[in-house]
């Protein structure tokens, strides 16, 4: 079998991430070249005779594709990134979203394999020449993959099953490498949200992929969580047994995939799961005062009693200053009870639209309007379908796009990754049920606008939730559904 050296370690050419710096950089470097080479060929299109919107459309739609296909061959924060972009490939027409799609699903699935060789030398280096005296049993093959590692099945020393999750060699500077490459191109962004502040935003999400190469934080996170969950009856978050280093050992959890129930589940287990998810996502929140901002399918498992078990720590942040808490509770206020006026007061007070700046606030309350239908009404299904409509409705190439002319505050990207990836695995599932009532028991404040909006369209309000969401002592932690 051919092979190659890896950050200076042998492994399999298959699936290996291209950690040289020459390598990767130049692939990222390219980017923006590409770019400036469609834009120069667009002035002659349009010296031709072809329209303005014609051609910017068309360059937003090759940058966007060579984009993901760049980042499908590079891994770390790369991969990351690319799945937060897969969003975008919602936006698009079924027939023009091919390309993306199988981009994205080369990006999600051909996470590299570290050889025998490769793990062994990567354990030493963390937990010391005779790290195998930790084990009574370690198994060389791959159970799972990570972002910048992979996972082991072993057994401790005191016969515990556990979880080895143990960093690819190299992976560290790879991933660094790419940050400082990202902060160079991110103008690129541009063409998905050039109403945003781009460079504010990628140093927020480039802060929050490099804080996940720190494996001694992920523990902390996760033994936060451990604790916060211990005996739950609904909820498992397995113990940090040891770490060290790149190396986190952790409880081994046996269980269905929820990538799995997704295929093939019947819908009232994938609405069960959706539900319990979210629950979880949810009580998260107010029960660590972290924000859990990782919550895709591959990082939850379906014990066989039924339980949600949940892994991967590393993307956890401490819930956002006091600020967002009232900018959530402002907008869907104005955009469920308010009306134009106090939209528009909303928006320019939390500073989602430039001073100054014009912006088409009708077209912008009619976009909150679908976006909030799954919290106006007592039971919602969400499907890839609807969240299709609104990412396509969201992130229209076109210059009257509303949503073009503003843009969050740079402080809540970690939420909007939460909130984005915890939405698209609930439509993924197909979730059906009260997801208005879930979020209003964990958040008082949101309770009391859906009971008001309740009031005015002569709906029933349950409001055995709203009375016992707002009887939580007073200082609890607001919290809301991502």
């Amino acid at each position: 079998m051919a092979r190659r050296r890896v950050g200076g370690r042998t492994g399999d050419s298959g699936g290996t991430p291209p950690v040289g710096r020459a390598v990767r950089n130049a692939k990222l470097a390219g980017l923006p070249i590409a770019y400036a080479g469609r834009q120069a060929a667009g002035v002659g299109k349009r010296a031709l005779g072809r329209s303005a919107a014609e051609v910017d459309l068309e360059i937003q739609m090759r940058t966007a594709q060579h984009i993901f296909e760049v980042l499908g061959e590079l891994k770390g924060c790369a991969t990351k990134l690319g799945q937060i972009l897969s969003l975008y490939e919602l936006a698009l027409p079924k027939d023009l979203a091919q390309p993306y799609r199988t981009a994205l699903t080369q990006l999600q699935d051909s996470a590299p394999i570290m050889m025998p060789g490769a793990v062994h030398t990567a354990m030493a280096a963390s937990m010391g020449p005779d790290w195998r005296r930790c084990f009574l049993e370690f198994d060389d093959r791959r159970a799972a993959a990570a972002s910048i590692g992979q996972v082991h099945r072993a057994t401790w020393h005191d016969g515990r099953q556990v979880a080895v999750k143990v960093m690819y060699p190299g992976g560290r500077a790879a991933v660094l490498d790419d940050l400082a490459q990202l902060r160079r191109i991110s103008v690129l962004a541009s063409v998905f949200a050039p109403g945003t502040d781009v460079p504010a935003v990628t140093e927020a999400l480039c802060k929050c992929v490099a804080e996940e190469l720190d494996y001694a934080a992920e523990a902390r996170h996760q033994r936060v969580f451990a604790a916060a969950y211990a005996g739950d009856p609904e909820f498992v978050v397995p113990a940090v047994i040891h770490q060290c280093e790149d190396v986190i050992v952790s409880e081994w959890l046996t269980g269905t995939p929820v990538s799995r129930i997704i295929e093939s589940g019947a819908p009232e287990e994938r609405s069960r799961v959706g539900m319990q998810i979210l629950r979880f996502i949810v009580s998260t929140w107010e029960r660590t005062e972290l924000l859990y901002c990782d919550p895709h399918p591959g990082n939850f498992r379906i014990l066989p009693d039924g339980r949600l078990g949940t892994v991967d720590f590393g993307a956890c942040v401490p819930w956002p200053e006091a600020g967002f808490e009232n900018l959530m509770v402002d907008l869907m206020d104005a955009a469920l009870n308010g009306g134009i006026p106090a939209l528009d007061a909303a928006v320019r007070e939390h500073g989602i639209v430039q001073p100054g700046r014009a912006y088409d606030v009708e077209a912008l309350a009619e976009g909150l309007a679908i976006a909030c239908e799954p919290l106006a009404q007592p039971t919602f299904r969400l499907t890839t379908e609807w969240l299709r409509g609104r990412v396509r409705y969201v992130l229209a190439p076109r210059l009257s796009n509303v949503h073009r002319q503003v843009g969050l505050p740079a402080y809540i990207t970690p939420f909007s990754r939460a909130f984005l990836t915890g939405l698209a695995v609930l439509c993924q599932l197909e979730t059906e049920g009260p997801i208005r009532g879930e979020v209003a028991h964990w958040a008082p404040e949101l309770a009391a606008v859906f009971e008001r909006f309740d009031a005015r369209h002569g709906q029933p309000t349950d409001l055995a939730i709203a009375r016992q969401a707002r009887t939580v002592a007073p200082g609890r932690r607001f919290s809301v559904v991502s």
